[in-house]
């Protein structure tokens, strides 16, 4: 019987392994443009700006300010 390499050097040759991430920091510009549309979401589905400042109000009453 002939001595065969194993199949994970030929599939992972060339490429980098799916669990290898990259590592750095993503641009604020890009961040922003993937929260906003969730933000815009939740802004629309709890009621708008006013439901924001009431919470926020709350929070600030609690905390004594």
């Amino acid at each position: 019987m002939a001595h065969t390499a194993p199949r994970t050097a030929f599939r992972t040759q060339g490429r980098t392994p799916s669990r290898a991430r990259r590592t750095g920091r993503r641009h604020p510009l890009v961040a922003t443009a993937m929260v906003l549309p969730l933000a815009a979401l939740l802004v629309y589905a709890f009621g708008g700006w006013e439901a924001v400042v009431t919470q926020a109000s709350s929070v600030g009453v609690m905390l004594g300010r």
